[in-house]
């Protein structure tokens, strides 16, 4: 994101310095003309131009003073609405806020530009940017899943709406992440209530990741945790079918062998019995039609 921001100001700085060489031309040597008075700090921001601000921002975000530099960018787009600069300054608005990990302004400023700008070039990057600005909070939250459920949402929005943009593929990475995240989350909270005795509650948690994340990497040792649940309840039939599909497509994994043990250890073996919602993913293993 960085590399992409770096290549937003430069490209528009380099613009930005063919619009001034015109304007020195166009003063000549008069008595400070309209160049002069852009760089007099004490003209109102109100009294210059959309370049002038534009390029403050842009200094701002080159000392490292992102929450500066997007208040400018803003004053772009509010004091100037009408000229090319507007969505200029609003894109790099919502890329200086994000650079502030100011998350919701940066949310705020993308989905503005999206809003108003949806043909332009970088919507694609608006869109990168508001599925970041959920993303870069995912280990913030806690327990609390609604902002990876956001994220989530907002890449699949890039991979779906703008499928060749440059953005697509990290947008593809991040989801498979943040997908993994939540899985990761349901395996926290089985353990906790496996640890706790509380078998049939650890139970619907493991079956969560099984049905529905069992392309992350979590499925195998929730696998495993089922077979550890049902023993404990005295549920065979379940922990052996939970054992045939760990068996059938981790069999290299170590929480195969951990559940091998398990399994052996009563007399048991890692075999489809039974009936039930177990059963059904086994018969979709065999089709390969699971995973």
């Amino acid at each position: 994101m960085q590399s992409r921001g770096n290549a937003m100001i430069r490209k528009a700085g380099l613009f930005t310095g063919l619009v001034m060489v015109m304007a020195l031309s166009a003063c000549g040597g008069g008595n400070g003309g309209g160049w002069f008075a852009s760089r007099n700090a004490t003209v109102p921001l109100e009294e210059q131009d959309a370049v002038t601000i534009y390029q403050q921002g842009e200094a701002e975000l080159e000392n490292g003073r992102p929450d500066r530099a997007a208040a400018l960018f803003i004053e772009v787009e509010r004091l100037h609405p009408y000229s090319e600069w507007a969505s200029r300054g609003l894109i790099m608005a919502a890329f200086a806020y994000h650079e502030d990990e100011d998350y919701e302004n940066a949310r705020i400023a993308a989905q503005r530009y999206l809003d108003f700008y949806p043909g332009e070039e970088d919507a694609a990057y608006a869109q990168y940017l508001l599925a970041l600005s959920y993303y870069d909070q995912i280990d913030e939250v806690g327990r609390d899943q609604g902002v990876t459920f956001q994220a989530l949402q907002a890449l699949r929005e890039v991979i779906e709406r703008y499928p060749d943009s440059e953005y697509t593929q990290d947008a593809i990475l991040r989801f498979e992440v943040a997908f993994d995240h939540l899985a990761g989350k349901e395996m926290e909270i089985g353990r906790y209530y496996l640890r706790r005795g509380h078998h049939a509650a650890a139970i619907n948690r493991f079956r969560v990741v099984v049905e529905q994340f069992e392309t992350t990497s979590h499925t195998p040792e929730a696998l495993m945790r089922l077979v550890e649940a049902y023993l404990a309840l005295g549920l065979t039939d379940e922990a052996q079918t939970a054992g045939a599909i760990l068996g059938y497509n981790f069999q290299s994994s170590p929480f195969y062998d951990d559940a091998f043990r398990q399994l052996t250890g009563q007399n048991l073996a890692p075999e489809a019995q039974g009936e039930g919602w177990l059963r059904d993913i086994w018969q979709q293993t065999v089709r390969g039609a699971w995973l």
